[in-house]
Order: structure tokens, then sequence, then C-alpha cells
């Protein structure tokens, strides 16, 4: 079987290195540039990894950074132990995990 392929998303890293360390110092960087994204909708950007992305916004990406394409998205082959893996922690994030609710007891009303 082939394997899928998957991405490493490496934003952050790239604007560590421009010395860009909040969420907040990229919005008025894409303003510039046409983009005009929430500060909620940065913040996802730059803390995980997105399963869309608008051509526009990967370009002034790429223009405020100042990289390649292949420096901001790394193709990686995903086998189907760490797909696995991911849909685990994923389902544990929900908050549920090993925190499992007790089931109610119903007791009899003493009269």
């Amino acid at each position: 079987m082939p394997a899928k392929l998957d991405y490493q998303w490496h934003l952050r890293e790239l604007m560590a290195r421009q010395g860009m360390f909040s969420t907040t110092a990229l919005q008025p960087l894409l303003a510039e540039r046409g983009v005009q994204l929430s500060t909620s909708q940065v913040y996802r950007l730059v803390t995980e990894k997105p399963e869309r992305l608008s051509l526009k916004v990967l370009m002034a990406l790429l223009d405020v950074l100042g990289c390649s394409m292949d420096e901001l998205i790394e193709p990686v082959a995903s086998t189907a132990r760490a797909r696995k893996a991911a849909g685990a922690e994923e389902a544990g994030s929900a908050g549920v995990g090993a925190f499992r609710p007790r089931r109610a007891r119903i007791r009899g009303v003493d009269s």
C-alpha cells in the first residue's frame, strides 16, 4: 500500500527566524499585502497545521517571511501507525480520554 502524503507546517519556526515571537506581529504585515485576517485566524494559522489555505494567504506569508514554499511546507510520508496515533491524540484532546464520567446511580427515595 502506498504511503499517504502529509506535511509539516513550519510557520512558527520561520517567524522565529525573523524575530517574530508573537502571532499578532504577523497580522499587520499580512494586512499590508491585502490579506485581512482576524487575530484568532492568525493565531490558528501559526499554531495549527492548516487544512485549507488560500493562495493569496500563502503568497503573502512567503513574501512576509522571505522564504520559499519548500521551507514553509515540508511534505512527509504518513504511515498508517502515525495516522492512528494522530487520531488518538485528537480524540484525547476532546477532554474525554481517561477521564470518563461515572455512571449515575439512582437511589430510592426514603418516605
